[in-house]
């Protein structure tokens, strides 16, 4: 069972001893971590996208703490009600998420843009379908994925209608309002509320609205774990140095982690 395709020709590939392979010859050698990178080169814009390592190792530390769990708990309860055989987690990060989701599938794929993101994943879990590549284009089947997933991740919308089967799942984890206002407010002078309502507009050509959660995970966070919460997020490359650097001398923080979960249901195709 599997539902890997080539990003070249996009006909199916197969696993033959150590190598991804398709039906035209080009094949994709398995690494030693256990990953497959089907990261083509005509798809780059650069020579390391993704997260940097920085942000992947602050995330490795700070999720495996366990802060974000209540997320993590929550999105296995949506699969345990689904019972997919078929699971892509799309933006895998580390494999935090993606790790407690394959237990509760048959076969569950992480991707990501990031290499060296991937590369601590496939030392998290060696069940897990581990794959270095774009969502921009997924390698992935048509119509073959019982639920796509994309938690604090990209959205290519045309893709995973591509790749769901009909009536297919779509869970999708953002910011909720105030996710970590406390936070943005020590960084930033003018704080703006997310708004989650746009992913429902923005979904909504394609997708029905299933279930809308919010999740809160209220975080007391030591000194090196609100600098990897810092350095994990977008805002330590957008805040003000001065503010990054003065709220980093905190030894004690409270902040609330607000999550917005969303379960989706792609739509008939009207004929």
């Amino acid at each position: 069972m599997n539902v890997l395709m080539c990003p070249v020709c996009r006909q199916a590939l197969k696993l033959d001893a150590n190598s991804w392979r398709c039906a035209a010859g080009h094949h994709y050698d398995r690494a030693k971590q256990g990953y497959v990178n089907l990261h083509v080169v005509q798809h780059k814009h650069s020579k390391t996208p993704g997260d940097t390592p920085e942000s992947v190792l602050a995330r490795r530390e700070f999720l495996q703490t366990g802060f974000y769990q209540p997320l993590q708990q929550a999105v296995v309860a949506l699969l345990e009600e689904l019972k997919p055989t078929t699971v892509l987690d799309i933006g895998c990060g580390e494999g935090y998420y993606t790790s407690a989701m394959q237990a509760h599938s048959q076969q569950c794929i992480g991707v990501d843009i990031a290499k060296t993101a991937v590369q601590r994943a496939a030392k998290l879990n060696s069940n897990v379908t581990w794959v270095v590549a774009t969502g921009a284009t997924l390698p992935v089947q048509d119509h073959s994925v019982d639920v796509c997933s994309s938690l604090f991740s990209p959205i290519p919308q045309q893709e995973i209608v591509r790749v769901l089967k009909n009536q297919g799942y779509f869970i999708v984890a953002v910011a909720a309002a105030k996710h970590l206002y406390a936070m943005r407010e020590a960084l930033f002078e003018q704080v703006t509320l997310h708004d989650p309502e746009k992913i429902v507009q923005q979904l909504a050509a394609h997708f029905e609205l299933k279930q809308s959660q919010v999740i809160e995970a209220p975080l007391q966070l030591d000194q090196q774990a609100l600098k990897n919460l810092i350095a994990m997020t977008p805002y330590a490359y957008k805040a003000n140095p001065e503010r990054r650097s003065a709220l980093e001398q905190n030894q004690n923080f409270a902040v609330n982690a607000i999550f917005q979960l969303y379960l989706f249901q792609k739509k008939q195709p009207s004929h």
